[in-house]
């Protein structure tokens, strides 16, 4: 089955079907299919003249350790396999990248997750890779590629997990690949890229500094942006579409606050109730066609939706509420279109409530402290814009072509949410 195909079955006829083996021990990555990854990756990384600089990685040389890696682009991974050269890895990969090529996927050292829920069977799996196989295990603790090239949010666990484990930790921050593919316009634009791979944590570290200490080391190598580092390093992106496909992220006008009325076309985002329009240049900064530029930094107009959203909720007036089509997603075999139902998100967290095409009701819900964060996906293979979240034994996506379906607003709510019940449950 293809990503794309729409194949229909009931709720409880996908209830009944097998699914994805988690369980499965990850398999050391077979030597041809590491040289065809190597042929595969070294052509477009020298292509794209990217740079990598190592920082202190010598100690790692032969080591099993944990390399931790930001989120912007599928590239990702071919630069990646560039910086461990000659050594092989694991990779986590969620259930959707092994439609269609499990087999394939798990030759190569791959093995799956359900986004954004916890999973104690990956600490198994990662134990095996790194003790067992001694292959680089390589993990994207932001779970999705970044909105607008800046760092997204990470679980606390990442602290526990290499705590418990007592093993090396690098990291791979990648420049430069938000804005060669941007997520909410995956057409390439040329750009030159770098990396900087670091010896963050040793396996005394490990040992040794609390979880929080260990997340305040993570979290800090894990800041970037690459609107600042295109302006910083003069990197100029010359595609006429450069702005496509950027009203999916800054979904709400900063003059009319309206909000779903923003467009784009070519190098210019505008709303279509006030007219206000702002040209997107080659250095990625932006400015208002006409009069006062309220934002001039892409990163900056993002985060002032998520202020927007937050106070909303703080003052009681978030809702989002959409008709939607309901997808499962139980294995690698494929989705499957469970039926039509409405998706509700306000304070109480999630709810959906759906009918499958023979008339059999279902419905399913997260509470705001069940997730720090969900997947959401733009125009995923025509089926319109969606948002996912995952149970151990399934993955439900909920789409719509409806323009007032902002995924990126929802979520900004579970974000917030999440922060705000937290925060809550420690008082």
């Amino acid at each position: 089955m293809k990503i794309s195909d729409i194949v229909y079955k009931s709720f409880g006829e996908v209830a009944t079907m097998p699914r994805f083996d988690f369980e499965r021990k990850v398999q050391k990555q077979r030597r041809p299919l590491t040289l065809l990854a190597w042929a595969l990756a070294f052509p477009e990384v020298r292509k794209r003249k990217a740079q990598i600089f190592k920082h202190n990685m010598e100690p790692l040389k032969k080591e099993p350790y944990i390399l931790l890696c930001n989120h912007n682009a599928f590239y990702d991974f071919k630069v990646a396999t560039k910086a461990i050269y000659p050594r092989r890895a694991t990779y986590i990969v969620a259930i959707d990248g092994f439609i269609g090529r499990e087999k394939l996927m798990r030759e190569v050292g791959c093995y799956g997750k359900r986004k954004f829920i916890n999973d104690i069977g990956l600490v198994k799996q990662i134990k095996h890779s790194l003790n067992v196989l001694k292959h680089v295990t390589m993990i994207y603790p932001e779970a999705r590629y970044s909105h607008v090239g800046t760092t997204s949010v990470m679980p606390d666990s990442t602290g526990k997990l290499v705590k418990l484990l007592k093993v090396p930790v690098a990291t791979l921050i990648c420049h430069g690949h938000h804005l060669s593919a941007p997520v909410w316009n995956l057409k390439p634009r040329k750009v030159h890229t770098t990396a900087d791979m670091t010896y963050i944590i040793t396996k005394e570290e490990a040992e040794t500094l609390s979880v929080e200490e260990i997340n305040k080391r993570i979290n800090e190598a894990f800041v970037y942006d690459d609107y600042a580092w295109q302006k910083a390093n003069n990197i100029h992106v010359t595609e006429e579409f450069r702005a496509e496909g950027l009203h999916k992220v800054l979904y709400k006008c900063p003059h009319c606050l309206s909000e779903g009325k923003m467009a784009t076309k070519g190098n210019v985002i505008s709303c279509t109730v006030c007219n206000k329009g702002y040209e997107m240049d080659t250095l990625g900064a932006i400015k208002a066609l006409e009069g006062e530029s309220i934002f001039t930094h892409i990163p900056t107009w993002y985060e002032w939706q998520r202020d927007e959203v937050r106070k909303e909720i703080l003052n009681g007036t978030y809702k989002f509420e959409f008709e939607v089509d309901i997808d499962s997603l139980p294995s690698s075999k494929g989705f499957y279109r469970i039926g039509k139902g409405v998706l509700t998100h306000d304070e109480q967290g999630f709810v959906v409530k759906g009918k499958s095409h023979n008339g059999e009701e279902f419905s399913f819900s997260k509470t705001p402290l069940e997730n720090y964060s969900i997947h959401v996906e733009y125009n995923y293979f025509g089926r319109g814009d969606g948002i996912s979240f995952s149970y151990p034994q399934d993955t439900f996506y909920m789409f719509s072509h409806d323009p007032n379906y902002l995924v990126t607003k929802a979520h900004f709510a579970v974000e917030e949410l999440y922060k705000i019940k937290h925060a809550e449950l420690k008082k």
